[in-house]
């Protein structure tokens, strides 16, 4: 990227936040701090009303605004691409949100660039897991839990749990929101239990704010999940499995904890490693395949697989 760009990308980069540190603008653009603070000299220069304050970052003055933008070609790909994302992986609310934004920023569009968009809009497309039901008449919580971290809202959940299988009546702290497992989850803290809970939205059947503010300064979602791969107790499995079967694993290896996969001098027969936070439930999962593959460690999973087979064989006599 020659400067001239650069120095416009970070002129977009300081109107996107309230404030944008040097770090981050460095990192962005794979440059010095050195390289940072020149550039927003020669901005300042410009004419550019560029607001600083050391150990804190660069903001713009109130009131001033570019012109409006233009995206290139691959951008409004990009959006495009994640449009098809958002409709499929998102709530009723979010995809909505997402479209009228996406009436903008093909307003902007040339012609040419138009008439692209049109032409692949039928060429990219994302598909649902068939084997998961895809949740009905569900309220739309994402954009309620965003603005309620926003302004620190107490939000009010009707839950029904996947072990006690009944409704409970829950008022939470909202952390953040991630997407893992073809479900969104909801980190909040739970008043009900006094602790930090993890919330499937297609387990919420009623959300809405109250007019109450919560005070307590959570964790940021990054931290908490950090913090909480640390407290869990993994347990590493070596296992090696026959190519063949591969193919039938699907996501349910990374649902396991895959982590690497190597050759071994049997080039029909690869090495797989795994972090499981279950080793009976990943026993459970072995059996499925377990006439193709052979488990190197640990020898504790071998003896619960020999339990559980065990129980099964009595079951069949």
């Amino acid at each position: 990227m020659n400067r001239i760009d650069r120095l416009t990308a970070i002129l977009i980069q300081l109107q996107s936040k309230r404030v944008v540190k040097a770090q981050d603008i460095a990192e962005r653009f794979s440059i010095s701090l050195r390289t940072v603070y020149r550039d927003i000299r020669t901005l300042e220069e410009g004419g550019i009303p560029i607001i600083g304050e050391a150990g804190v970052g660069y903001s713009i003055m109130d009131g001033y605004r570019l012109p409006p933008v233009m995206f290139t070609l691959e951008e409004a790909t990009a959006f495009l691409t994640a449009e098809k994302l958002i409709e499929k992986l998102t709530d009723t609310s979010t995809e909505e949100s997402y479209k009228s934004a996406m009436y903008k920023v093909k307003a902007v569009l040339k012609a040419t660039e138009k008439e692209y968009l049109e032409t692949i809009d039928e060429r990219i497309e994302v598909l649902n897991n068939q084997h998961i039901p895809k949740p009905k008449n569900l309220p739309n919580p994402l954009q309620v839990i965003l603005r309620s971290i926003s302004e620190k809202k107490v939000v009010c959940i009707e839950y029904t749990s996947n072990s006690a299988q009944e409704k409970t009546i829950r008022n939470i702290e909202p952390v953040g929101v991630f997407y893992a497992g073809h479900y969104w989850h909801i980190i909040a803290f739970c008043r009900l239990r006094n602790d930090y809970r993890d919330f499937r939205t297609d387990r919420i059947s009623h959300i809405a704010p109250i007019n109450e503010r919560f005070d307590k300064e959570h964790p940021s979602l990054k931290v908490y999940l950090k913090q909480l791969s640390k407290e869990q107790k993994l347990e590493t499995v070596v296992m090696h499995v026959d190519r063949k079967i591969l193919r039938h694993f699907g996501d349910q290896a990374f649902y396991n904890g895959f982590v690497s996969q190597k050759e071994t001098k049997d080039k029909n027969v690869v090495e797989m490693t795994f972090l499981s936070a279950s080793l009976e439930g990943f026993a459970r999962w072995y059996m499925m395949f377990g006439d193709h593959a052979d488990i190197i460690s640990p020898d504790k999973l071998k003896d619960i697989i020999r339990k559980i087979a065990g129980e099964i064989e009595k079951k069949l006599k």
